[in-house]
């Protein structure tokens, strides 16, 4: 087995030298002026111990990537009941398509686009004020990766609200349709604050530690999810978490993983690792470019790949 030290620095340099880094998204004005030279990687093996470079300690809006956390939450207050509002389908079309929505009458293909985590995020919303329910996913963020620092970016969450014409377009089409329960307002701006929690590569490896181990912390036993359901996440993931990349990301990476279009990738390599990247040039599927090319850089190395060397 070759050494994960070595190999993660030998990406790092790497991804360093490439020319190649992609387009950051200006969409959201905060994340334009983000410096597309930078990249970070850290890997967390089942003892703890951790693998870093490049900017792995450098803040970044984890965006889509909190998607799984809020899937998680909602799983845990509803169970399967959360199947009824959105679906578990991969949606083949961009992130924040309308047109999909309008076909499928209003329940989202998947709780991983747009739509679908505005549908979780408001379960996560029902029986709460919208700072209460923003707490609970913010201080879920902070145990699981081990840090009380963990924030929201406010420029970037006010950045989102002024600008996303879009995702309230999707939560009042979901509400003519019942899916949306509460006040349209209250959810999207839980939904655009928790989409701007800030966090480095060690942190969200660190938080993603229970997706590769059976739902469980392996350094300290604690469950927080069963089996099962960590393994029902990560389908989802692979299936789902690359948008209209996620064939392409299967492919060549092999592992479930969830991307944001702050650049950010979570990966999970079961049984073995938890793996945080971030490089902020995106691809057209609005994918980190570089993170997805260390990615497959690294189980080709390491031999990760849920699909076999």
């Amino acid at each position: 087995m070759p050494d994960l030290d070595t190999v993660v620095r030998e990406i790092c340099e790497e991804m360093a030298a490439r020319p190649d880094r992609g387009t950051v998204a200006d969409y959201i004005p905060e994340l334009a002026h983000v410096d597309p030279n930078q990249f970070g990687l850290a890997v967390i093996d089942g003892d703890g111990r951790v693998s870093a470079g490049g900017d792995s300690e450098t803040l970044f809006s984890i965006q889509s990537i909190s998607k799984v956390f809020t899937l998680t939450l909602a799983l845990g207050m509803i169970g399967d009941r959360l199947w009824r509002r959105v679906g578990r389908e991969p949606s083949g079309n961009p992130f924040n398509s309308i047109v999909q929505l309008e076909r499928e009458r209003g329940v989202p293909r998947n709780p991983f686009i747009n739509a679908g985590a505005i549908a979780v995020t408001d379960v996560i919303l029902s029986g709460h004020e919208p700072r209460e329910a923003l707490g609970e996913i913010l201080r879920f963020m902070q145990f699981l990766g081990k840090d009380p620092s963990i924030a929201i970016d406010e420029k970037v969450a006010a950045s989102e609200r002024r600008t996303g014409f879009r995702n309230s377009a999707l939560a009042y089409y979901m509400k003519s349709f019942g899916v949306i329960e509460n006040p349209v307002d209250y959810t999207l701006g839980v939904y655009f604050h928790h989409c701007a929690i800030a966090m480095s590569c060690r942190q969200l490896a660190t938080a993603g530690q229970f997706l590769a181990h059976n739902g469980l912390n392996p350094q300290t036993g604690f469950s927080v999810v069963s089996a099962e359901r960590a393994r029902r996440i990560n389908a989802i993931m692979l299936t789902c978490g690359h948008y209209d990349g996620s064939g392409e990301f299967a492919y060549r990476v092999g592992l479930p993983g969830k991307s944001g279009v702050g650049g950010g990738i979570l990966a999970v390599a079961p049984g073995r690792a938890s793996i945080a990247v971030w490089s902020p040039g995106l691809d057209e599927a609005g994918n980190s470019h570089l993170g997805r090319v260390a990615l497959e850089r690294l189980t080709q190395r390491m031999g990760w790949s849920v699909f076999g060397v």
